[in-house]
C-alpha cells in the first residue's frame, strides 16, 4: 500500500489524538466518574486507581495536544503493562481466564504497544512536539 506511505505522519498523528482521546476517557471515568463505567475493584485498592486515574487523565490530555508525548506515551505504555498483569491477567487467573480476551485485558495490551510505538515514532504531524 505505497499510496497511504505519503500520510505516515498524518496517520500517526490521527493514532496520537484517537488514542489520547480514548486514555483520557477512561482516566475522567476514574476521576470524575464521567463518563460512568462499572468498577469491580476491592476498596484496597481505590490508591492504585487514583494513581492509574491521573495518569491516563494527564497522559491522556499531553498525547492528544501532542506535548512530551515521548515522556507521556512511555509512561503510559508502562502502567498498561502492569495493569494488565496486576488487573486482568491477576483476577481472570483465579477463575481460569489466562487469554485475553477472556480476562477483558486485549484493550490494556493494544494501549502498551500503542503508547510503546508513539514514544519511539514521535507525535506525527498536528502536535505541540512538532519542530
Amino acid at each position: 500500500m505505497r499510496f497511504l506511505a505519503r500520510w505516515e505522519r498524518e496517520l500517526l498523528a490521527v493514532l496520537r489524538l484517537v488514542s489520547g482521546l480514548l486514555f483520557l476517557e477512561h482516566g475522567t471515568g476514574k476521576l470524575l466518574h464521567w463518563p460512568t463505567f462499572p468498577m469491580h475493584m476491592p476498596e484496597k485498592f481505590m490508591p492504585v486507581i487514583i494513581v492509574a486515574g491521573i495518569i491516563e487523565t494527564v497522559g491522556g490530555v499531553l498525547v492528544t495536544l501532542g506535548f512530551l508525548t515521548r515522556i507521556a506515551a512511555f509512561i503510559m505504555s508502562g502502567e498498561m503493562a502492569i495493569g494488565y498483569w496486576m488487573v486482568h491477567f491477576a483476577q481472570g487467573a483465579q477463575h481460569g481466564a489466562y487469554f485475553p480476551m477472556q480476562n477483558q485485558g486485549d484493550a490494556a495490551i493494544l494501549f502498551c504497544f500503542v503508547f510503546l510505538y508513539i514514544a519511539s515514532a514521535g507525535p506525527g504531524t498536528w502536535s505541540i512536539d512538532r519542530r
